[in-house]
């Protein structure tokens, strides 16, 4: 499990403390602004929870996480996908997918289930091809090309399984510098993260969206 920094809600604000410089998070920029002193009143919050509570309040940029997987799921992959999914709509992030079946429509099934909203990048020039789950789905008529648009877009990939299609996915996703995370193997490639379970997924990708290990 990723362990969380310190971090504070104040006046439906976050902020954390370095120790010598008291920071507050600009949730429309994504990033850390540095402040004179926390505010006196202020209550500890676990990182899952104050990006729920961000994109609860309206004023969060919604960059997109995305999950990669096969067509054919095999064993408990499906279950995990679609938990994983359920995972995001509860953060209130977009999930984005290749908008076909398996995996993608797993996670699709997922989120939406939960009342999340699901973009889904349709590599036919019919929208119609998308699986049932997706919210918005954008018909871009590029085929497997499409794998590179979805690494581009989202600052974390979650990988479910997968073959040469979703290992392609990886790749690009590390040769972007997104965070790239695994689960119910997946394939292993040096820089992504290998996650206990949807759980560890959830919290990395929390960290992530408020640039607590990195910039977006």
């Amino acid at each position: 499990m990723v362990m969380e920094p310190q971090l504070f809600v104040a006046d439906g604000r976050l902020w954390r403390n370095d120790g010598v410089t008291a920071r507050s998070f600009d949730p429309w920029a994504l990033a850390w602004q540095d402040q004179t002193a926390l505010p006196a009143d202020v209550a500890p919050v676990a990182a899952e929870d104050a990006v729920a509570m961000l994109a609860a309040g309206g004023g969060m940029r919604r960059l997109p996480v995305a999950v990669i997987g096969p067509r054919e799921p095999v064993g408990d992959q499906e279950a995990i996908a679609r938990a994983l999914g359920a995972a995001i709509a509860g953060l209130g992030l977009v999930l984005l997918t290749g908008a076909k079946g398996g995996v993608m429509a797993a996670a699709s099934r997922g989120a939406a289930e939960s009342g999340g909203l699901v973009l889904g990048l349709v590599p036919d020039e019919d929208w119609r091809m998308a699986n049932p789950y997706v919210t918005v789905p954008l018909a871009t008529g590029i085929g497997p090309v499409r794998n590179a648009l979805i690494a581009r877009a989202c600052p974390v990939l979650v990988a479910v399984g997968g073959g040469y299609g979703t290992l392609s996915e990886i790749a690009y996703g590390l040769h972007f510098d997104k965070l790239v995370l695994t689960l119910a193997d997946a394939p292993v490639v040096d820089g992504a993260i290998i996650c206990a379970d949807v759980t560890d997924a959830r919290a990395r990708i929390a960290r992530r969206m408020l640039a607590l290990d990195a910039a977006l």
